[in-house]
């Protein structure tokens, strides 16, 4: 099997699991997390679980690849998740990152896309990772332009106007 996992000087990723489900639902329960995403707030256990069960777990044993939750190095604290996933209505691989607010403004978000776009490139062999936010969402066009992305169009994924980018490698 393809190695899932890839790591930063701080941070280390790992699988999520069903026992996962309370830090998911507590990361999408703050709007401002959720705010440019399209996403209601996490309801309650049982729909956080789903959201991993349906989503997020499949994407491990279908593609080789998905979401990882993020962790402190030094603490092994929850910090949110990044990685790489496969878009099967679309045959795109959509590089994504989503962080609790206490860690936003600490590099932590360009970190982890920095290491998973690397990560897809050089374990995966996958030419091309997009990255789409929605154009309000200024620290998350930021983390995109920061680690290498190109601007490459408008779309209106989420529930605004998104901004494409893409690496090509």
């Amino acid at each position: 099997m393809i190695e899932l996992l890839f790591e930063t000087q701080r941070l280390r990723t790992r699988l999520f699991t069903l026992a996962d489900a309370e830090l998911l639902c507590n990361l999408n329960s703050d709007p401002e997390v959720i705010r440019y995403v399209g996403e209601k707030p996490c309801e309650d256990m049982e729909s956080a679980k789903k959201i991993l069960s349906e989503i997020i777990l499949p994407q491990y044993s279908l593609y080789h690849m998905g979401r990882l939750a993020v962790e402190l190095k030094e603490t092994g604290e929850f910090i949110g998740w990044c990685g790489i996933k496969k878009l099967p209505d679309s045959d795109e691989y959509d590089l994504g990152y989503r962080f609790f607010r206490k860690n936003w403004r600490m590099g932590y978000g360009g970190e982890a896309a920095k290491a998973a776009l690397d990560w897809g490139h050089r374990v995966r062999g996958l030419k091309r990772i997009v990255g789409k936010a929605d154009v309000l969402n200024l620290g998350s066009v930021k983390v995109l332009e920061k680690i290498g992305m190109k601007f490459e169009r408008f779309g209106t994924e989420c529930h605004g106007k998104t901004a494409a980018y893409s690496s090509i490698q």
